[in-house]
């Protein structure tokens, strides 16, 4: 610190929800940079179990200021319904700010989701029909209602009508429904903008003022960086950049302020939806880790698809990113298994390589080439030194570092906060 940035380095749902709540505690400001409320983040602590979709995952802290970047698309609706939960539970939203210039999530946004993946038939994406995707579009295209427009109901007015007419022409013509209506969009969106208000500001002038202070800022992103729009498994890829390099953009944090980069990896590899996937395992190992780590979907309740831990991908993960140190999590699950794998390789059209490929087309026909190392069989979970980890999980750790080509910070055992191990203190 001053600025640490935290990254999901494969398909998302590494855990960065545990290793962010964990890292809020030195710092003083959390800010969310990234994406929507397609992307969920399990966090559980002395307060609770929550699933936060919207909401950055330090807002139990009290004392902490939580900010909803402006690289962050709203759904409105979705955020109302977080914050009473969190209240409900007990947790303070006061401290708990969303940039005037963040991305609101419309009616015909959801609408125009599920319409177009139903379009692409078998080309779908797997989308989480959340709108988020038409809503960055929207916001490239110029199109797009902000945060601030919400809660100032003439700005909203005017730029509701001109949007709204386009979005109605397009809707109607291509796929044949029936108009959205202004009128009532236009009073719903008015009542969710006077709900929200309290907490709409410049969010710039926040981060400015605690960076003079020389406060701790923790820049948390959403999803996986093999979903990211230009590097990863593109068109099955997500609609905003998970990448570090994005948390400066969806936050205002300039680069210069930047300490650390922390990469978030499980112990294995897990995917939800569509795309290419070369480790996924389609055998009764699969289902025995999914089955233990109960790998189902925070956001859409799917179940994830399952495989071994892939040093290719997670190599170009920590290249494009810069990770200068990482968070491996959920090693527990890993403790039943008498030997454990490792994708070293990838053999494509009876040749070896050892990158990954652009094309999604190209990495669908990459088969993995595996290194197989022993298991540990016993119980990781109530570690708290990295020493008294077992010599075959220390191994296993050791050969990650190697393949990825970066240092092992932190070591999740458990979801629990103190189930986290801290590698830099030995």
């Amino acid at each position: 610190m001053p600025v640490s940035i935290v990254v999901g380095a494969q398909w998302g749902d590494e855990g960065k929800g545990k290793v962010i709540d964990m890292l809020a505690e030195k710092a003083h400001t959390i800010v969310r940079y990234s994406g929507g409320d397609n992307a969920g983040h399990t966090v559980i602590n002395p307060h609770g179990h929550f699933q936060l979709h919207l909401i950055p995952s330090g807002i139990c802290y009290p004392e902490k200021t939580c900010i909803i970047g402006n690289g962050v698309a709203i759904n409105p609706e979705v955020f109302l319904k977080e914050r009473q939960m969190l209240n409900d539970k007990g947790i303070s939203t006061s401290n708990l700010f969303i940039s005037d210039r963040a991305q609101i999530v419309m009616p015909y946004h959801l609408t125009q989701d599920k319409l177009e993946e139903q379009a692409r038939q078998k080309g779908e994406i797997g989308t989480t029909l959340r709108g988020i995707g038409p809503a960055f579009v929207d916001k490239i295209a110029r199109m797009g209602l902000r945060a601030g427009e919400l809660i100032d109901e003439k700005s909203l007015k005017e730029r509701l009508k001109v949007v709204l007419e386009y979005k109605n022409k397009l809707l109607t013509c291509l796929y044949c429904i029936e108009p959205f209506s202004f009128d009532e969009i236009y009073a719903q969106y008015s009542e969710y903008g006077r709900k929200i208000k309290e907490h709409v500001t410049e969010a710039t002038v926040i981060l400015e003022e605690a960076l003079k202070r020389g406060d701790n800022i923790l820049l948390e992103g959403a999803q996986g960086s093999l979903l990211d729009p230009d590097f990863g498994t593109y068109p099955y890829a997500t609609s905003s950049s998970p990448l570090a390099a994005n948390a400066c953009l969806g936050s205002g944090v300039g680069p210069t302020a930047v300490d650390e980069v922390l990469g978030v990896y499980k112990a294995y590899c897990t995917r939800v939806g569509a795309g290419p996937f070369p480790t996924e395992l389609f055998d009764e190992m699969g289902e025995r880790i999914r089955r233990i780590a109960n790998e189902y979907g925070t956001t859409t309740g799917r179940p994830r698809r399952v495989g071994w831990f892939d040093a290719i991908a997670a190599r170009f993960s920590c290249r494009i990113n810069g990770f200068s140190g990482m968070a491996i999590t959920r090693l527990d699950i890993m403790d039943k298994l008498p030997s454990i794998k490792i994708c070293t390789g990838y053999m494509l059209d009876g040749k070896k390589i050892d990158h990954f490929p652009a094309q999604a087309t190209v990495l669908n026909k990459c088969r993995p080439i595996y290194e197989e190392m022993k298991g540990w069989l016993k119980p990781t979970n109530e570690i708290e030194d990295y020493n008294e980890l077992p010599t075959e999980a220390k191994a296993y750790l050791d050969r990650l570092e190697e393949l990825v080509c970066c240092p092992v910070d932190m070591v999740c055992v458990g979801p629990a906060r103190e189930q986290t191990i801290f590698k830099k203190k030995t």
